[in-house]
């Protein structure tokens, strides 16, 4: 298969689109790919670093106010539409395949417009910007929620999940606690506000570790690289025991993951995606500071189906973290039940099904 792939901005636009690459390299090694992000874009880092070839777009998105840089959006948008017709005409693609993000809806759209099979896949259950503009031209519409399906013309909906939880549910692991010093055999929880670090999540933490102190259970507290400093000043001269840890961040985070009995933190697709492919009890605190409070329609497409539970972050305090803490980590049966409902949301076909589509539109 020749496959151009377009996501950028963000993680939750960018590993759905390596997970995609990853399976189709599996299945068919002869494959080309060529990936196209942004200049500006995470993607720029990560994905060269994947060995994947990569091309990158002067873009930008729209201001939400009126803005005399909107002008400046429309003209780079019709630049690289400009640029991704040339490349697709130099590429031949069989396939174009956008997961998201300002570049996508340049790539995608000249795909489109050249009568190359197209696809997107929507990671969120509110539907971004670009992909509610692609909808009109594309042929097939891949969703990772089923909330997202009304947003979208009926007949090119297909719900597939997000293929990162396929590649989390078939990713190895020899992680031990150990390696970190805690104890192996110890239900553990653990707190992540993101590779950013959530300064409302950490606060309401750092005011419990009092508490924590005085569980039998572990707790990982991750603070993000930037915030940790600022965790360990507040911190001060508070005794931490042995059955907490407290971490800047985590690198190999999906084979962490499948050693945690409970997780606390936001509720981004990938990281559901990730939490629903393992099933992982979750305690779930939105983010308030996203387009379309999408974090929160995440959230209760779990908590709804009895996969999670919602502390909203306005509502977040160290009183009510501990309580829903305590109430999962001292009671094992409710985490196997809520373990059980996760599961069933984890898609872990989901880049099997998205290239079976691929498939399809090619013949």
């Amino acid at each position: 298969m020749r496959l151009i792939i377009s996501g950028g901005g963000t993680g939750g636009h960018i590993y759905p689109a390596l997970a995609i690459i990853e399976d189709l390299m599996k299945q068919e090694p002869d494959s080309e790919v060529l990936y196209v992000g942004s200049e500006r874009g995470l993607e720029s880092a990560i994905v060269p670093n994947q060995g994947i070839k990569f091309v990158a777009l002067r873009i930008q998105g729209f201001k939400r106010s009126l803005s005399l840089e909107n002008l400046k959006t429309v003209a780079l948008f019709l630049k690289s539409v400009h640029e991704s017709k040339k490349m697709i005409k130099d590429f031949k693609p069989d396939v174009v395949i956008g997961t998201g993000g300002y570049v996508s809806g340049a790539v995608v759209y000249a795909a489109a417009k050249a009568h190359v099979p197209t696809i997107i896949h929507e990671q969120n259950s509110a539907v971004g910007l670009t992909n509610r503009f692609l909808s009109r031209y594309v042929d097939k519409i891949a969703i990772g929620f089923h909330e997202a399906k009304a947003q979208f013309p009926k007949e090119k909906v297909v719900f597939t999940g997000n293929p990162r939880a396929q590649q989390v549910a078939h990713m190895q692991s020899n992680f031990k606690w150990s390696s970190i010093g805690l104890k192996d055999d110890e239900a553990t929880v653990l707190i992540f506000g993101g590779s950013q670090g959530a300064p409302a999540i950490n606060n309401a933490v750092i005011a419990s570790v009092n508490e924590f102190n005085k569980r039998t259970y572990q707790v990982v507290f991750v603070t993000g690289q930037k915030r940790f400093d600022g965790v360990m000043k507040k911190l001060g001269k508070t005794k931490i025991k042995d059955n907490i840890k407290i971490l800047p961040y985590i690198n190999n985070m999906p084979q962490v993951l499948r050693k945690v009995d409970l997780i606390i933190g936001r509720s981004g697709a990938t990281s559901i995606a990730e939490i629903t492919a393992l099933g992982i009890p979750a305690v779930l605190i939105p983010s308030p500071y996203v387009t379309a409070d999408h974090q929160t329609k995440n959230t209760m497409s779990l908590v709804t189906r009895g996969a999670a539970l919602m502390i909203k972050e306005a509502d977040l305090n160290p009183k009510n973290l501990l309580k829903a803490i305590d109430q999962l980590m001292h009671d094992s049966d409710e985490r196997e039940k809520m373990s059980e409902n996760s599961k069933k949301l984890g898609v872990v076909n989901s880049a099997d099904q998205i290239l079976d589509i691929a498939r399809g539109l090619i013949r």
